[in-house]
């Protein structure tokens, strides 16, 4: 990719406009520090690749691994300063001529489409794989340049029922979820087990139904449990302060009570929490695929015979490859997904208040950050975005 932007369009619209000193300018939220404030820079936009294209940012939101950056040390792979955010959605530019003018999202896994892991179906995990937001400045921004190769053009029927800034929730906390049920091999009449039905576990909840499994959501949030019971999940269960045990044979009480199997179950660890992941391991039975989606620096302590003994499996997951993003929009054009209600927009201004409220769990809807750069004329300068 490109180290600087150039050669902006007169398709590029504000904030995209012309700097102090002449020259045209990006805006970005960047970290420059662990757990310090985002500071607004300006900088200065060079040159495009053939195949890149420059993309005018609608929503980016603010997912559990941008708080992992921010605040528990993960280490990003592009050193600091840096723009985070890797859940988009926008209007292409610049670039790539076929692309202009498209509304599109940008996969937070953007694959290089040619070595062995690519051509094996395992494009989420590429080893050349560039992440916005982590390889290279992301969507916290006014306008961000990728590749064009795996962009997912957003059709005007899906448009009708939702924003495009709305739509940025399907680069991560749809798709990923939709990946590993796929992976899972889940088929209809399946017993679906949720644990987490936050931002991201309920839809990995609606994905399960829609698939033909009987879902049990799984939290220890009544307000949550009570809006996937609103959006067809079969039966919710708060496990607040009960053990792994107690858990399980609960557990097995509600599947006889929903005439779902004894074995078999799909078990999907969606809180990123270590009691979550503990639980998950634990209800493990005869024949079980235990699927990981969430993500914790905790270490959990299990007996992994219990695979040998059940006959069981693990999987993880890392995001989606971009093969399934038009699977996943179909859902939501279709209206078989619902979006709107798990979903908040904040201007990208409030970033640090954003970022603060979600570490201390303030929201119980997805936040999506829209670009609102007019509105803040004051900026630090530093020149040139490397990526």
């Amino acid at each position: 990719m490109s180290d600087t932007i150039e050669k902006i369009k007169s398709t590029s619209s504000f904030p995209l406009g012309e700097g102090r000193d002449g020259a045209r300018k990006i805006f970005q939220w960047q970290m420059v520090e662990l757990n310090k404030e985002f500071q607004l820079i300006e900088s200065t936009l060079t040159g495009l690749k053939e195949g890149e294209a420059l993309i005018k940012i609608a929503g980016c939101g603010v997912c559990h691994t941008d708080i992992s950056f921010w605040h528990h040390g993960v280490q990003t792979k592009h050193a600091l300063p840096l723009t985070l955010g890797h859940e988009i959605s926008g209007v292409v530019v610049d670039g790539d001529e076929k692309w202009i003018g498209k509304k599109v999202i940008i996969p937070a896994v953007l694959p290089c489409g040619e070595c062995e892991l690519c051509k094996s179906g395992r494009s989420n995990i590429c080893r050349n794989q560039l992440m916005p937001g982590n390889d290279f400045h992301g969507g916290f921004a006014s306008h961000i340049v990728v590749p064009s190769k795996f962009l997912c053009p957003v059709p005007e029927k899906v448009l009708e029922k939702y924003s495009l800034e709305q739509l940025a929730v399907v680069a991560d906390a749809i798709s990923t979820p939709y990946q590993v049920i796929k992976k899972s091999e889940l088929v209809p009449g399946d017993f679906a087990i949720v644990i987490g039905v936050g931002g991201v576990g309920i839809y990995g909840a609606q994905i399960a139904k829609i698939f033909g499994a009987k879902v049990l959501a799984l939290d220890i949030d009544d307000e949550k449990l009570s809006v996937a019971k609103q959006n067809g999940v079969d039966a919710t269960f708060n496990t607040k302060g009960m053990d792994a045990k107690a858990v399980k044979d609960k557990v097995k009480e509600i599947a006889k009570e929903l005439k779902a199997p004894k074995f078999g179950w799909k078990i999907f660890e969606i809180s990123g929490t270590k009691a979550g992941q503990d639980l998950a391991f634990n209800l493990i039975t005869f024949a079980s695929t235990l699927s990981i989606v969430g993500f914790t620096m905790d270490k959990v302590e299990v007996r992994l015979s219990n695979l040998m003994a059940f006959d069981a499996k693990l999987i993880g997951t890392w995001g989606c490859k971009p093969e399934l993003y038009p699977e996943v929009v179909e859902l939501v054009a279709n209206g078989k997904l619902k979006i709107d209600q798990f979903v908040q927009t904040f201007p990208m201004s409030k970033i640090n208040e954003v970022f603060r409220n979600t570490l201390e769990h303030k929201y119980t809807k997805r936040s999506v950050l829209v670009p609102d750069f007019s509105l803040t004329p004051t900026l630090s300068k530093r020149e040139g975005v490397k990526k």
